[in-house]
């Protein structure tokens, strides 16, 4: 294992390892970053933010987690167009895996990044960009670690702007069938959380910009579903919080879901995902739903998110327009697999 400080001590850590895998955040469902060989962590290196102004980019260690890098972004005037429902991943690693948030115009968090710094297998330090690399480019963002150790990111950012987010309670599935389309574009981004288990989803999460200070206008209802209080009821056995709703905030502080109370603890929970085409949605979601009494004893919540295209190889949005079904497990490990067949058939 190796924390190197410097981009010369990492080059000799990976010119004299026969196998190597770099640590992000540690929030990975799977084994791809464990190694009997070398592993690297970049969290030793600098983290220093360099903007440039007149093409409103940052350049950052790769390495840096989205709680450390967004409030200097807002601080100097900037965002970035979305973010993942947890604020403790690292920027390099949401890229690799195409992680994603939430918003009909929204790619995944790979796409805002205009260029990269890697060392290769043979410890020499390569640099490319979206604007001279062009293709090549493409097939180096979204990578699982495969070309290199990336080491640095430049990020296109976006003035800075206000979010407010609201929850809706019990969206008919009619509804949701025959506005699938209007209900996701509604707002900067809209996500909807179910367990399968009625004849509606639980909850809609609607997030709207703030424009001039004025607060955005929140109707009662939303396509059948009810608002619910902004104050919640916290849980105290729970290890998250949820972000403020009802409350204009800036981008950073609610496109987040969730604050954990310990972002490194040992998880309770298994989680799956798969995409579907942007036009294959309603199917998609009707396939799951008739597995309502298979997934009662195993499942925890769905969470459905829609994602733009991008034209990043590797990346689950290639192309096409995708909408993620989420899946966040019990603990059930055994049960869950048994299960998964049945479900990946039918989707």
């Amino acid at each position: 294992y190796h924390a190197p400080t410097t981009i010369e001590e990492l080059q000799a850590n990976v010119r004299t390892a026969a196998k190597v895998r770099v640590l992000g955040g540690r929030h990975s469902f799977t084994p791809v970053n464990d190694s009997t060989g070398t592993i690297l962590s970049l969290a030793n290196m600098d983290k220093k933010v360099v903007f440039d102004h007149e093409r409103r980019t940052a350049t950052v260690n790769a390495n840096i987690t989205y709680r450390e890098l967004c409030p200097q972004l807002h601080a100097a005037g900037y965002a970035l167009p979305n973010l993942a429902s947890l604020d403790h991943i690292t920027v390099i690693g949401a890229a690799m895996t195409a992680t994603h948030g939430s918003g009909d115009a929204h790619g995944n968090l790979a796409t805002p990044i205009s260029g990269l710094e890697m060392v290769t297998a043979t410890g020499d330090l390569v640099t490319l960009s979206r604007a001279k690399d062009g293709d090549t480019f493409n097939g180096a963002v979204v990578t699982l670690g495969a070309l290199g150790v990336v080491t640095k990111v430049t990020l296109d950012l976006l003035p800075t702007f206000a979010i407010q987010q609201d929850i809706y309670e019990k969206l008919p599935i009619a509804e949701l069938y025959a506005n699938f389309d209007a209900i996701t574009s509604a707002a900067y981004s809209v996500c909807l959380f179910t367990d399968w288990q009625q004849d509606w989803f639980n909850t809609v999460w609607v997030k709207q910009v703030v424009s001039a200070g004025r607060p955005p206008v929140v109707p009662a209802t939303f396509f059948g579903a009810t608002l619910t209080p902004s104050e919640r009821p916290v849980d105290p056995t729970s290890d998250r919080y949820t972000t403020p709703l009802g409350v204009p905030g800036s981008w950073h502080e609610r496109l987040p879901h969730f604050a954990f109370k310990d972002a490194e603890q040992e998880g309770n929970e298994l989680q799956s995902e798969y995409f579907v085409a942007r036009s294959q949605a309603v199917a998609a979601m009707q396939a799951v739903a008739q597995f309502r009494d298979q997934l009662a004893p195993i499942i925890g919540i769905t969470e459905v998110r829609t994602v733009a295209a991008d034209q990043l190889w590797l990346s689950t949005a290639y192309d096409q327009a995708i909408v993620g079904i989420h899946f966040n497990w019990q603990k059930k490990g055994a049960e869950v697999q048994q299960f998964l067949p049945t479900l990946e058939a039918a989707l």
